[in-house]
């Protein structure tokens, strides 16, 4: 396939440039066997049933992204990419000239040491812990195509899952911003159970795929699926239930994890790029926002859900006028059987 049967023609207009009043607010495109249904996302209480299993990823955002000066003077804008030990992590850094092993940035005072380069990321070390730098001086990094002032209309606040716990995220796993407590304690007392992963969304996940998809590299991000997640997966299989995906994320996350036919504990960096062909093993049902023409998620949904029945459900929503991208509307699909 070729990068151009992923594009299609979406509005400017169409794109959300802040969240919903309520999260649950959002509307919902159902893609089912039968056809495309709207309604809102409470009508995912009765696309789930009592023995399936909600996987959600608890990764919590951080203030990634940093103004920043040269020690020569100059300004910098530092871009987290992930961080690799607490004191150290790879950043993107937009300067005039490249920044040179050796050098540093000053942040409000804090020095960061330039300590060498992998591929388009500079190794930056910290003289104190890199996330207490970021949580006192850092910015959250909204995505590309929010085209207004960061941290307005409470992004602190709103670019976060109700779930989240575990600070290392460049971008919110978004398909989970719909969801609130009371949402989840309704879905346990249908019987449908919980689990938790971790993958830690890098910069990469907005690097624009180009020219040959089957070229096409993607960056590392870390994961982790602990015993507790691994064994609920198990025995959801086992039962007959369903294992519901909330998010592409959750989705490389489960099936990164696959070792001899089933999900294993583990905590390791991914780069699985999934797109039509893909042989999936675990996810049955996905929960997901609407994203980008071209994109490297927008080909993991043709993959799983099958390409004409997806790209179908884009063009509809773009005639129907839903809300797109971080803080836009959702859609529930069910695994494509080939």
């Amino acid at each position: 396939m070729q990068l151009s049967d992923f594009q299609y023609d979406l509005p400017d207009r169409l794109i959300a440039q802040y969240p919903v009043q309520e999260r649950t607010g959002a509307r919902l495109l159902q893609v089912l066997d039968a056809g495309a249904r709207h309604g809102t996302f409470l009508d995912i209480k009765g696309l789930l049933r009592e023995g399936d299993l909600l996987v959600t990823n608890n990764t919590r955002v951080i203030k990634a992204r940093l103004h920043a000066l040269k020690d020569s003077g100059g300004q910098a804008e530092v871009m987290l990419e992930r961080i690799t030990t607490p004191r150290e992590a790879l950043c993107q850094v937009r300067v005039s000239k490249p920044l040179k092993v050796g050098r540093s940035l000053s942040v409000a005072g804090e020095r960061l040491h330039c300590v060498g380069r992998e591929g388009q990321f500079y190794r930056l070390a910290s003289e104190r812990a890199f996330l207490d730098v970021l949580d006192e001086h850092g910015h959250v990094p909204l995505p590309p195509y929010i085209s207004r002032a960061d941290e307005a209309g409470h992004d602190g606040e709103r670019y976060q899952t109700v779930y989240s716990s575990v600070p290392g995220a460049v971008a919110a796993p978004t398909a989970g911003l719909h969801f609130t407590d009371a949402l989840l304690d309704d879905l346990r007392g249908q019987g449908v159970a919980t689990a938790e992963v971790t993958l830690h969304v890098g910069a990469g996940t907005f690097q624009p795929v180009r020219g040959d998809i089957d070229q096409h590299q993607m960056h590392h991000e870390w994961y982790q699926v602990d015993e507790q997640a691994a064994e609920a997966i198990a025995r959801t299989k086992s039962s007959g239930g369903r294992i519901v995906a909330v998010g592409t994320t959750v989705v490389r996350t489960l099936e990164s994890a696959v070792q001899q036919g089933r999900v294993r504990a583990t905590a390791a960096e991914t780069n699985l790029f999934i797109k039509p062909g893909f042989q999936f093993n675990v996810v049955d049902a996905l929960i997901t926002n609407f994203h980008l023409p071209g994109s490297t998620l927008i080909m993991l949904v043709c993959a799983f859900a099958g390409y004409d029945r997806v790209m179908a459900a884009y063009r509809e929503a773009v005639s129907e006028e839903y809300r797109f991208f971080s803080y836009g509307d959702a859609m529930w699909l069910e695994r494509a059987h080939v």
